[in-house]
């Protein structure tokens, strides 16, 4: 392949499409499959049973599709999934899931994962969400659409973090973050609902005030989790505009095994 550095080592069992960009020096092992016009640069290793679709960009020194940092884990085959048009900044880890889950760890497509970014074994992360420098998931870790990780945030293992939510700088997450809600600190602290990132992604300010309304149900109100969810159905009903949204938080609160920050 001519887009091939003549110093990268390309196993013969690996199944790139001639299109791919492989830089100097970088590694790609047998089990790997890489789409089209994905560019992978200088000292990348990409191993495992990794597939990897169109148009992603890997930054210098990533280790991507390696074993999973668990101390159960004994060799089997499971797999890391990355989607299509990500850009992975340098330093990046993304290591394969166990059979202790699915036995996959996912990437959606669309997302920004800057230097230094560790995304565990068993995660999955959605669709445009941007992930700041150091940010960090541990095992088993769900991350949603759309939502941003600010530099050096961490998520303890099987958290959720929902839709459109967005984590702070040095955030220490232990439990789950709904759906468009802001958290920061150490320990994580909620904020109020993300409205800069809504604004951006074209939601009505009606629908933000519906948003707003909901969290107080939660956060403001005095109400259990049980009794915010069945004042936030009520609200479902009246506000056809903002009901999929307003259903997204409460099917969150709902299907939370470890509890949300509050």
């Amino acid at each position: 392949m001519s887009n091939v550095h003549p110093t990268a080592v390309v196993d013969p069992k690996a199944e790139l499409d001639p299109t791919v960009e492989v830089g100097p020096y970088s590694i790609i092992g047998p089990h790997v499959r890489i789409g089209a016009r994905t560019k992978v640069g200088p000292h990348v290793v990409i191993e495992g049973h990794t597939t990897i679709g169109c148009d992603n960009t890997f930054f210098q020194f990533s280790s991507i599709g390696g074993a999973p940092q668990d101390k159960k884990y004994a060799g089997e085959p499971t797999r890391l999934e990355i989607g299509d048009r990500n850009l992975v900044r340098e330093f990046c880890t993304f290591n394969c899931g166990t059979a202790q889950d699915e036995g996959v760890t996912r990437i959606g497509s669309d997302n920004w994962l800057l230097a230094y970014v560790h995304v565990a074994h068993d995660c999955v992360v959605g669709n445009n969400t941007i992930f700041s420098n150091n940010a960090a998931l541990a095992g088993h870790v769900h991350v949603g659409d759309w939502a941003i990780m600010s530099g050096f945030s961490a998520v303890h293992q099987f958290c959720k973090i929902g839709e459109h939510a967005f984590v702070g700088m040095n955030t220490s997450l232990t439990q789950d973050v709904p759906p468009f809600v802001l958290v920061s600190g150490n320990p994580a602290e909620p904020h109020g609902i993300n409205i800069e990132g809504l604004k951006r992604r074209g939601f009505t300010r009606e629908q933000i005030g519906h948003l707003r309304d909901a969290y107080k149900q939660i956060y403001k109100s005095g109400l259990t989790l049980e009794q915010a969810r069945d004042a936030i159905l009520q609200a479902e009903s009246g506000q056809p505009a903002s009901a999929p949204h307003l259903r997204l938080m409460r099917e969150f609160l709902g299907n939370s095994h470890r509890g949300i920050v509050r």
